[in-house]
This record gives C-alpha cells, sequence and structure tokens, in this order.
C-alpha cells in the first residue's frame, strides 16, 4: 500500500469568543470552502467534509482525507536540438537555461534528447511526490482564515494575530495523531472545550471520528449548525402550541438565535394583555430585533400575550430564566406602547410641515417637496389606472408623514406599517390609510403588490417622482453605485403595470413625472434615457423566466413603452419561436431586411399582379393576401399570439420564392414588384415583430 492510499479523517477546530451570530454560517462555509479548493487542487483526495458552527467555535471534519496525493510524472520539452547545441556540438544558452531550470547537469543534456513526431527536441522526465497532508495542512489553514469575508479583524493580548474575535484553542487531529503545527499564532492541540457554563473543561479527542459525539456527550454542545436549528424549531413549534397558538419562525431569526446558543432549550413567556392595543408589528419588532423572541399568534394570525425564547442553558429553574425574560421585554413594549399613543395625539396631516426639515436629495428638494409631486402625478394618473383621484391625492399627500413619528424613529421597519395604523386613527378613508404601507410594495423580488387601486396609484407615482428626478440631475446608477435604488424601483414600476394588467405607456408616464420637477429639465432627451434604462429592466423580467434575449430584441426593435404591450408581443414571439417553421422564417425575415436595405430606394406598397410572372412569386402573393387578410384582425385586436402562429403558414412559398425566383431581375419593373412583394411580407411579420432578430448570432 502506498502512502496516498492511506486514509484518515481530519478534524480542525478553531476555538474563539463568540463569534457574530449573524456572521457565523457564512464565516463556516467560507472557511470550510477554501480548505475544500486547496486540498483538492493539491491533489489530496476525501470522502467527504462534514461543517460545524457554534458560537465559540468554527470545525470541520474531512472524512477519509488521504496522507499524501499521489506522485506526478512531469514531461518538459525545451528547445530543438539544432538550436540547443551548436555546429560543435556544445550546449548553447538556450540549452543551459534548460539544464538550469529542470535541475539537470549541462554535460548530460546529450542523454535528454527524445522526438515529440515532428523533431528531436531536449527532454526531461520527473516525478514529482504528492503533498503530504500534515507539511501542507497549517498552510492552507491560515489562507482559508486569512480570506474569511471579515469587514473588521482584530488583535488581542500580545499576540499580532488578527481575527474577527480572539482565539484561545486550535485542535488539529489527524484520525488519532496531533499534528505539529501552528495557525493565528496558535500551536495546534487535541483539545477542546465544552459548554461554558455546563461543561466548561477541557476535553481531549482522541480521535477525529469522534469530535461530534464527544462535544455532545461530555461537552454539551451540540456543533453541527443545523442539527441545532432543526431542535431549535422543533421546541419552539412546540411551545407555542402548549400555549395554544402558532409559533412564527423566521428563517433569518431562526439562523441568528442558532448562531447564538451551544445547547439549545425553548421557553415560553407571557407579557401583558394591554399591550396588545400598540400595532401588533411593533411588538413583534421589539421582541425580534431586541430579544430574539419568537412572537406566538393565534387561529387567525393575530399576536397573542406570549413570546418563545431560547436559552443557552438548561437551568434546574426555568421559571427564573422565563421571568428575567419577561422583565427585560416589559420596558421595551411599554416604550412602544408610550410611542404609539403619543403619535395618536397628532393627525398624519398635521405631521406634514415637518417634512420640509428633511431632505430627499439636495437638488430635489425635501420630502415634503416630494410628497407634494406625488400628489399631482397620482391625481393625473388615478383616472388612467381605474382609481378615485381624490383619495390618491391625499394619500400621497400622507404618505411619508410617519417618517416624523417616535414610532418609526425607534423601529424603522414601521415605516409604512406606522402610517396605515395613525391613518385609520384619523379617520381617513380606507383606501388612504392601505395606501400607507402600500406604497412600498413591491418591495423586493417576488413581493406581494399594492392590493388598493390608490395604493397602486401611489406606488407607481413615488418610484416614478424618483427615477424620473434622479436621471434629471445626473446621477443614473453605475456599476454596482445605486444609492436611491432606481433598479428596485423600476422592477416595482413594471411589475404594477404588468401583473395588473394596465394599459399605461411608460414614455407618457415618465413625461408627466418629469413635468413636476421644478429643479431639472423636463425634455425628450431625458425621457429618452429614463425609458431606455426601463425597457432594459424589462428585459431582466424575462430572462427570469428563461426567455431567450433574441425574442425579447424582436420585440423592442419596434421601439415600443407600452409594458403590458410589449409583454404580449413577448409572449406571442416566444410561442412562435418554438414552432418549427420560425427559424425558417426568421432567416428569410433576415435575407429580406438586407434585400431592401441593399435596394436603395424604398419599394412600394402595390402588388402589380400583371408583373407576377414566376409560378412561386404567384403563389407567394396569393398566400400572402390570403394571411393579411387572416391575420390583420387579430393583430388589431393584440391577439398577437394567434397571429403570428397563422403566419407560420408562409414558410413554404417563401422558400419555394427564394429557390425559384430571382429578386433582382434586370427589368425594372419586375424587380421593384418583387421587392414590393418582399416588402409587404416583411411590414405583416413587422405589425408584430422584428423576427428577424431571431435568427442566431445575428442580433
Amino acid at each position: 500500500m502506498t502512502s496516498s492510499d492511506i486514509k484518515r479523517d481530519l478534524l480542525i477546530e478553531v476555538g474563539t469568543e463568540e463569534l457574530p451570530p449573524v456572521a457565523l454560517k457564512g464565516l463556516r462555509d467560507a472557511f470550510a470552502d477554501s480548505l475544500e479548493s486547496q486540498l483538492r487542487e493539491a491533489g489530496l483526495g476525501f470522502e467527504s467534509i462534514e461543517r460545524f458552527a457554534s458560537p465559540r467555535r468554527l470545525a470541520l471534519v474531512l472524512r477519509q482525507l488521504s496522507t499524501q496525493a499521489p506522485s506526478q510524472t512531469l514531461e518538459a520539452w525545451g528547445p530543438p536540438a539544432k538550436v540547443a547545441f551548436d555546429s560543435e556540438g556544445k550546449p548553447t544558452r538556450a540549452a543551459e537555461a534548460f539544464a538550469g531550470k529542470n535541475g539537470i547537469a549541462v554535460a548530460e543534456l546529450k542523454q535528454h534528447i527524445a522526438n515529440d513526431g515532428k523533431q528531436d527536441k531536449l527532454f526531461f522526465k520527473s516525478e514529482q511526490e504528492g503533498a503530504k497532508t500534515a507539511d501542507v495542512i497549517f498552510t492552507m489553514i491560515d489562507k482559508a482564515l486569512a480570506a474569511l469575508p471579515i469587514p473588521k479583524r482584530m488583535r488581542w493580548g500580545a499576540s499580532r494575530a488578527e481575527f474577527v474575535r480572539p482565539v484561545h484553542w486550535l485542535a488539529v487531529v489527524y484520525g488519532d495523531e496531533t499534528l505539529n503545527g501552528s495557525a493565528l499564532h496558535l500551536p495546534a492541540g487535541n483539545t477542546t472545550r465544552g459548554h461554558r457554563f455546563h461543561a466548561n473543561t477541557e476535553l481531549t479527542i482522541k480521535n477525529a471520528a469522534d469530535y461530534e459525539s464527544l462535544l455532545l456527550n461530555e461537552g454539551k454542545v451540540i456543533a453541527s449548525f443545523e442539527k441545532r436549528r432543526d431542535m431549535i424549531r422543533e421546541q419552539v413549534t412546540a411551545e407555542g402550541k402548549k400555549l395554544g397558538g402558532e409559533a412564527v419562525i423566521s428563517d433569518d431569526l431562526l439562523d441568528e438565535v442558532t448562531a447564538l446558543v451551544e445547547w439549545p432549550v425553548a421557553l415560553a413567556g407571557s407579557f401583558e394583555q394591554r399591550f396588545l392595543a400598540v400595532p401588533a408589528e411593533a411588538l413583534i419588532s421589539s421582541m425580534k430585533e431586541h430579544q430574539k423572541y419568537f412572537h406566538v399568534v393565534d387561529a387567525n394570525g393575530a399576536l397573542l400575550p406570549h413570546f418563545i425564547t431560547v436559552a443557552n442553558i438548561e437551568s434546574r429553574d426555568p421559571a427564573q430564566v422565563i421571568a428575567g425574560n419577561e422583565k427585560v421585554i416589559r420596558p421595551r413594549l411599554s416604550d412602544a406602547a408610550f410611542f404609539f399613543e403619543t403619535d395618536c395625539k397628532t393627525s398624519l396631516f398635521d405631521r406634514r410641515e415637518k417634512l420640509k426639515s428633511i431632505v430627499f436629495q439636495e437638488k430635489l428638494g425635501t420630502v415634503f417637496d416630494k410628497t407634494g409631486r406625488i400628489a399631482a402625478l397620482a391625481k393625473t394618473l388615478a383616472p388612467k389606472m381605474g382609481a378615485d383621484a381624490a383619495l390618491a391625492e391625499r394619500a400621497a399627500l400622507l404618505c411619508k408623514s410617519d417618517l416624523v413619528t417616535d414610532m418609526v424613529f425607534e423601529f424603522a421597519d414601521m415605516q409604512g406599517i406606522a402610517g396605515y395604523y395613525y391613518a385609520n386613527n384619523d379617520g381617513e378613508p380606507a383606501e388612504v390609510a392601505s395606501a400607507m404601507q402600500e406604497q412600498y410594495l413591491p418591495r423586493f423580488a417576488g413581493d406581494a403588490l399594492p392590493a388598493t387601486a390608490t395604493g397602486s396609484v401611489v406606488a407607481l407615482a413615488d418610484r416614478l417622482d424618483t427615477i424620473t428626478g434622479i436621471f434629471g440631475i445626473g446621477q443614473p446608477p453605475s456599476g454596482s453605485k445605486d444609492p436611491f435604488a432606481l433598479r428596485r424601483a423600476c422592477l416595482g414600476v413594471l411589475r404594477i403595470i404588468l401583473e395588473q394588467n394596465l394599459e399605461l405607456d411608460l414614455r407618457e408616464l415618465i413625461e408627466l413625472a418629469s413635468a413636476q420637477h421644478k429643479g431639472i429639465t423636463a425634455n425628450s432627451e431625458l425621457t429618452d434615457t429614463v425609458l431606455a434604462y426601463m425597457i432594459e429592466r424589462l428585459r431582466a423580467v424575462y430572462d427570469d423566466q428563461n426567455i431567450p434575449a433574441e425574442v425579447f430584441m424582436a420585440v423592442t426593435a419596434k421601439n415600443l413603452s407600452a409594458p403590458l404591450d410589449i409583454d404580449r408581443r413577448v409572449k406571442a414571439v416566444y410561442s412562435f419561436y418554438q414552432l418549427p417553421e420560425a427559424q425558417a422564417l426568421a432567416a428569410a425575415n433576415k435575407r429580406v431586411s438586407n434585400i431592401l436595405a441593399k435596394g436603395g430606394a424604398t419599394p412600394g406598397d402595390t402588388i402589380d399582379s400583371t408583373l407576377l410572372q414566376e409560378a412561386a412569386e404567384k403563389a407567394l402573393a396569393s398566400a400572402l393576401e390570403t394571411a393579411t387578410s387572416a391575420v390583420s384582425p387579430l393583430l388589431a385586436s393584440g391577439d398577437y399570439e394567434k397571429g403570428l402562429s397563422s403566419l407560420a403558414s408562409l414558410r413554404e412559398p417563401v422558400d419555394a420564392f427564394f429557390d425559384q425566383v430571382m429578386v433582382n431581375a434586370d427589368d425594372e419593373k419586375l424587380r421593384a414588384n418583387r421587392l414590393a412583394l418582399l416588402s409587404n411580407l416583411r411590414a405583416l411579420f413587422l405589425q408584430v415583430a422584428d423576427i428577424s432578430q431571431l435568427v442566431p448570432g445575428k442580433n
């Protein structure tokens, strides 16, 4: 058995002070990925990699890692023999350089000549011993730790080492052997440490394979992040059921709590019923963000006066732990109640004046100015969207007033939500209140859209105001810089229009929004720039649907600006694109386009039937006339898909025409008539899209 055939498990554990919980899983994966990549590059094979992470450790176990990588046979070809030796047979400088590079004595060079199949050359063949795990692993560990995504590193004690948190121990155990070496200026050992409270002692790792079970049984530590997360989910769910409700478990909070504990124990607590008079979102935000509690709801989704916390200790007196958590949450909920009660004393409309002190953008004025522009735009858009103009204007005037409330100042994620509650408190119409939070929808890909017409109007008006304003002052997104989130704003506008089937034209919307700004020059150049940017964002929508780029380009070649119309055309062209006749007709359209471009003068629209000589051109003219009569009503009504599929029947007469008819005939009238025939053919397809763009590699 060779050394490369010997395999053992390798444990690497870096023991630290408590690691940042939000970053824990990412640090674990980056550490493991780097080591995995380095080992594969070195040719050191292994069966699998197990990843571990807890608040005080990053670790991994490589199952059946080879002791040594296989040896490699290296072949090096040098200069041709006639270049390597002069006329007297003495080595030239080229030969000497080859000898030096490969460790060959110059006097022995003539023993290293071989034929590569074409000529004799200097040649050297050697065996390179494979890397040994014990020799390279510490260099790899250092490299992996140095490459971790840590924004700011720290030092501790007298050590010059830097890491995200102070490192107190390093364990590197290969099979049952402790490897000699160091990382982060710490010598490697074979000990780990148990739970800070339940088993605060050193534990000896006798074999790498025993790592996880050793920590579990003797250290009261569940080293696997995934296993701890599953335990927490099960425990929290069970506690919710005991309370007669359902625990709401968000993935982000679950991950964060998992990163805070090594021995999870879920405990249920309660708070006073009176706090339920406060908006549930504020209570939930306080419990989640500040205390990392899971909230509980009833069968109807209403918040219950309970919470579930996850302790990092199995207490002998859990009632004391619960009481402590209830004591901690009470002041925070009291603050939320105070903010809500205080805010309700001043209406959203009366708060508008305070918006004059908040700058939206230096050249575009304050948030007060912005709400005025949104209101004017919303009033104009409402009739186009089937909404009430008065409600839309009112909602737009109030839409940012909650920014100056105590609730939003304390809980930033209550923006819009607080506005909804305060609008209801003020006695505003239901649609106005709903628009306070719907104005921000959709906030991300896949998010819900506004449910009310008023909400949709304000959501569009707000985004259009921002987009046109920022472009108008010459600060469009560049590269990864998009401080006003214009890309997301554009996608929001497009989703609302498309998914709510709104017959709106982007060019008109941009012109209307631009006209509201006093600090920018609203002109056709600005409109064209913004429109091009938004249409390019629309392309991303179809990329996500795996619709080929050439389909989108075929439609946008017509310079359209109504998203819903573009969408119908894209779907129709995509359906056509999948027909067996599509590529032949696309190629024919490309050919027609080239012929017409080279023809110089624009051909007429009228086809003279008396000048049709060849059977193939007569057949095409007849088929074209029939197709036009059948398709024109479909295209006029917007049924592009059925119209294009009907045009697939033109493939055979088109192919026959190009096979049998000379377009550029010597007779000028004959040539002009044939060009007119082709022009009519192309114009028929162009009513939907420029399908010549579907030709592969020709876009």
